[in-house]
């Protein structure tokens, strides 16, 4: 669990952590509840149909005291209620994130997918009618090259092109002497 959510339960358990404080804190100066029997109304014995029976000598069963629950088993309701709210807000999410991998899948088993490779060479990209690169020829002319029908250009570098005597005299180059060329070192074909 990463992210967001990482957080958010984070957050959360450091407010219970501090609920739970406040709650053990407010009830430390209460006095502890009285543990109350209830009585019991008498009940008055059966219409008998035969003879009287005999009371019999042993005294009936108490009945068990009724629950007053204390400090532990409402912290534990606590933490048991809050820790199921967790867990299905959790459930929630991942839930969501299924069907949106679901419908993802889906989607994408309908398109047709040709084949695909990426391959690495170098093929100049010519400079188009509005002097741009044109290197999805290029692309096309490495793919070509190496038995493949199209491609699309992934990686392009760029170098600066002189005539020779610029190189040999030691100069930079006169505006419109050296020229940029663009090429195509990966493509990826079909």
């Amino acid at each position: 669990m990463t992210g967001p959510m990482q957080n958010d339960v984070r957050v959360f358990r450091q407010w219970l952590l501090v609920a739970m404080t406040a709650v053990l804190l407010l009830l430390a100066g209460v006095p502890a509840w009285p543990q109350a029997i209830m009585p019991q109304p008498d009940a008055a014995p059966p219409p008998s149909q035969g003879p009287a029976l005999a009371p019999s000598l042993a005294p009936p069963a108490p009945e068990p005291p009724r629950s007053n629950p204390g400090l532990v088993e409402e912290l534990g309701k606590l933490l048991k209620d809050s820790a199921s709210g967790i867990s299905s807000s959790l459930k929630g999410s991942q839930q969501t994130i299924e069907n949106i991998h679901s419908r993802a899948k889906d989607a994408a088993g309908n398109l047709p997918l040709a084949p695909q490779t990426v391959v690495n060479g170098r093929a100049v990209c010519p400079v188009a009618g509005n002097g741009a690169p044109d290197c999805k020829s290029a692309a096309d002319h490495l793919c070509k090259a190496k038995g493949y029908r199209e491609g699309k250009s992934l990686d392009v570098e760029s170098a600066e092109k002189c005539p020779a005597k610029v190189y040999l005299s030691g100069r930079t180059g006169a505006p419109g002497e050296c020229k940029t060329e663009n090429y195509v070192t990966r493509a990826i074909c079909q």
